[in-house]
Parts: structure tokens; C-alpha cells; sequence
């Protein structure tokens, strides 16, 4: 029971602890994205590779009943030939680059989640999409890992911890897409700022 008790508090805490100003900037850039047609694209292994399609389903569907026209939104983790092609047939490091390759134009929004910060395959990713002109934003643990300095905007759960640090970065993807669908809406019945 204590155990329990402390795993509870200490994910109460670091949710606690998130930076709100900095999340809510991070909306105005998902919506400004949203506004001008652009896609988002997440990425991530094991867990986080759960993760980025959890929050691709979110955005891709919720944002469009609520916004009235579909966010672009891909999970690079989903296809399985494709991920085992790329890695087979060059390295696994660029299972995620090539695919951002593909896909990634001006001012798309790529979502990189690494608990470590230290994925090759998704820093590589990350290089790559900041090549392609677009917007990184990194979800991590532990300090940041190298991840961190790669991106343009790096939310970090200061812990060690991989499932707490994953419990936490849910908890942001969920409030990124609740906190924009609820600015769409403000919008649409126009009670927003």
C-alpha cells in the first residue's frame, strides 16, 4: 500500500510541477499549425511509440469535432512493414527520419517522446524534421538527454522514473489537445480571447 501511495504521489507532483505558460504557448502554436492546414507528426519507441498513436488518434479526431475541419495528424510508429523496411534496409536509426522526410513540410509540428532523450532513431528524426523547416517540440525524462538542445521547445519530467515519466507525458499530450479544443471552441461560440 505505501508503495502505491508513493508512485501516486510522486506522479501527482510532477503533473503539479508542469510549466502552464509554456503549454498553453505550445497550443497557440498547435492552433496557429491547425489554422494554416499544416500536420503534426509524433513519434517515439516501446511506450512512447503508444503514446504518439494515442495522441494522433486524439488530435486527428477530437480536434476535428470540435474545430470543424480535420488536424493533419500521423503517428510515425504505425506501420509496422514500414518501420521494419527502413530498418532492415538502411539502419533503425532512420526508421523515423526518412518517414519525416516523406512527410514533413514548412511549419508542420513534429512531437518527438523519448523518456530518455537519447533515442538515436528519434533524435535523428528530429534533425531531420528541423532540416524540413518544421517546429520540434520534445517530450523527455531523467534531465532531458540530448533531445533537449535538439528541439525548439523541450517539456521535461525531472525524474527517472521511465512509467512515471510516461504516466506525465500523456498527461501533456492529453492537456495539449483538451486545452486546444477548448480554445476552438471559445472560438466558434466566441467567448474566447
Amino acid at each position: 500500500m505505501e508503495a502505491i501511495r508513493a508512485y501516486l504521489d510522486e506522479v501527482s507532483r510532477l503533473v503539479a510541477e508542469l510549466p502552464a505558460e509554456r503549454i498553453e504557448r505550445i497550443v497557440e502554436r498547435l492552433i496557429a499549425a491547425y489554422d494554416d492546414g499544416k500536420q503534426l507528426l509524433l513519434l517515439g519507441n516501446g511506450g512512447s511509440a503508444s503514446t504518439a498513436s494515442h495522441l494522433m488518434n486524439d488530435f486527428q479526431k477530437c480536434i476535428y469535432l470540435t474545430g470543424g475541419k480535420p488536424f493533419r495528424a500521423l503517428a510515425l510508429t504505425d506501420s509496422v512493414s514500414l518501420l521494419t523496411a527502413w530498418a532492415n534496409d538502411t539502419a533503425y536509426e532512420n526508421v523515423f527520419a526518412e518517414q519525416v522526410r516523406t512527410w514533413a513540410a514548412r511549419g508542420d509540428i513534429l512531437i518527438a517522446i523519448s523518456g530518455s532523450g537519447n533515442s538515436p532513431n528519434v533524435l535523428q528524426a528530429v534533425r531531420t524534421a528541423r532540416e524540413c523547416g518544421a517546429w520540434t517540440l520534445g517530450l523527455t525524462g531523467f534531465q532531458g538527454g540530448k533531445l533537449k538542445a535538439l528541439v525548439d521547445e523541450c517539456l521535461v519530467v525531472p525524474c527517472d522514473n521511465m512509467q512515471r515519466i510516461e504516466d506525465v507525458h500523456m498527461v501533456i499530450g492529453h492537456l495539449l489537445f483538451w486545452r486546444m479544443m477548448g480554445r476552438l471552441d471559445e472560438r466558434k461560440s466566441g467567448t474566447g480571447a
